[in-house]
């Protein structure tokens, strides 16, 4: 059994902005089986203050970042956490990292490192009576843990999960003294990058143990092309690299108690599902598959890819039922597609209820991203019998088995794959799609197949429950 204390920017349910919050707010749950303890230690917004019944003060300090704070433990949610309030760095509007205008906050330095000082506190004992044996950091918001552990002579071992390497935390090398950084580790070996403070690479080049969310990501990462500038600090500390797959809620995401759906066991209950999709988005019935794509409106996210590949679609007699936002150009392009085809349905923003009821009334769900760590739309695909056709990249090569002729006659297919990540390609599994549609008997038997797939995090807790304690055994 070991003490874990997770340190994140976002947890479900308290506080999301996308899938790291997932993560974080699975995990505590899944290692109880295996006698861990994890509390997750999380800064004050609002939203999160005011989902806390009832706290405990465990520590106060005078000036935290500039104004005062006070660290509270509570039950909140079915979570243990430990809250950062602070009135001065979190009680604000907006989000977690963006003023309401779209912004970032100009503080988030000071923001997530008052974060990362008070985890050191923690683990010195000098924050209440509860000390972890590791601490387990998440993206660049816990990346300064361990220079803060250096500066209170705390060994306790250090392990940090990148969920995207995109985001760097950088800031100019002038905030070192109100970051609390110890000038003479603003090095190439600790946290200095270009000449800036990294506190990614401060907590890629502290760790006892990095992980990433899928094995595949972890080997990309070490590529020029992935790694986003960090490639050759990967590269360095490859030895302590590795990949863990992430899992989803099987509870939440559950065809057969969904109380958002007409629950189902086998791929033939999808059929009542399907047609309420159909009517909520206003579509008509069709000859072809019903795709939907759940997702962040971005270029990563490959849309704009599924916008030139989806005449290959709906020339066949597909459809495509769309939720998501981000770019407001994206937006347009997809509202613009919505009123040129009959067969496209968009709804701008995020529902939670409208996510389930789109993943039980489709026949494939489309991730078309550039790059993508882990994913989650797919393994909620899986789970529901809704078949991915992704990219080969990432977290989606790992997690669904490609429609190849070897797989089918196996009858192990569970999706299908594209490469390269381009719009022909993309277009090419669409058409292949279609063609699997048109046989019926195959594609139940590709749909049995996904919702019979492992895409829970019993696996993925045994793997980071062995981690933990090699790191307290090494």
């Amino acid at each position: 059994m070991s003490r874990i204390l997770s340190v994140a920017s976002e947890a479900v349910p308290l506080v999301k902005t996308g899938g790291l919050a997932d993560v974080v707010g699975a995990l505590p749950e899944a290692l109880q089986p295996l006698g861990d303890e994890m509390v997750t230690l999380l800064p004050g917004y609002p939203g999160v203050i005011g989902k806390l019944k009832k706290s405990e003060e465990a520590a106060r300090w005078d000036d935290l970042f500039g104004g005062p704070g006070r660290l509270l433990r509570a039950k909140a949610a079915g979570l243990d956490v430990l809250v950062v309030e602070a009135a001065h760095l979190y009680e604000r509007e907006g989000g977690p990292y963006l003023t309401p205008q779209g912004q970032d906050w100009p503080d988030n330095p000071e923001r997530f490192a008052a974060l990362c000082w008070v985890a050191a506190e923690i683990a010195a004992g000098r924050a209440g009576g509860w000390v972890p044996e590791v601490i387990h950091g998440h993206d660049w918001q816990a990346g300064l843990v361990p220079e803060y552990l250096v500066a209170a002579g705390c060994r306790v071992p250090f392990v940090f999960t990148v969920h995207n390497i995109a985001f760097h935390g950088n800031v100019e090398a002038a905030r070192m003294g109100s970051l609390r950084l110890d000038s003479w580790r603003f090095t190439p070996d600790h946290y200095e990058f270009w000449g800036q403070i990294s506190a990614l690479k401060a907590g890629l080049m502290g760790a006892s143990r990095i992980t990433t969310v899928s094995q595949t990501y972890a080997q990309e990462l070490l590529t020029e092309e992935f790694g986003i500038g960090m490639d050759g600090v990967l590269r360095g500390r490859q030895a302590v690299l590795s990949g863990i797959v992430n899992g989803i809620d099987t509870g939440v995401w559950n065809p057969e108690t969904d109380p958002e759906i007409k629950p189902y066991k086998t791929p033939k209950g999808k059929a009542a599902n399907k047609a309420a999709l159909r009517a909520e988005f206003d579509l008509p019935d069709a000859t072809g598959p019903l795709c939907i794509l759940v997702s962040r409106l971005t270029q990563q996210k490959g849309i704009d890819l599924l916008l030139e590949a989806l005449p290959r679609l709906l020339d066949r007699g597909g459809q495509l039922a769309l939720l998501g936002s981000g770019d407001p150009a994206l937006e347009a392009a997809v509202r613009d597609a919505a009123a040129a085809h009959v067969n496209v349905g968009v709804r701008i923003g995020y529902d939670e209820g409208l996510s389930h009821r789109m993943m039980a009334g489709a026949d494939a769900i489309l991730v078309p991203s550039r790059f993508e760590p882990c994913g989650l739309t797919q393994l909620y695909g899986l789970r529901y019998g809704t078949l991915p056709v992704v990219a080969l990249t990432g977290g989606l090569a790992d997690t669904v088995i490609n429609a190849s002729p070897a797989a089918l006659a196996r009858n192990v297919a569970t999706g299908l794959q594209f490469f390269p990540i381009n719009a022909h390609a993309l277009g090419n599994a669409l058409s292949r799609l279609c063609d699997l549609y048109a046989q019926p008997k195959i594609f139940a038997a590709m749909q049995r197949n996904a919702m019979k797939q492992p895409v829970g995090w019993g696996t993925s807790a045994e793997a980071y429950h062995s981690l933990y304690a090699d790191v307290l055994t090494g």
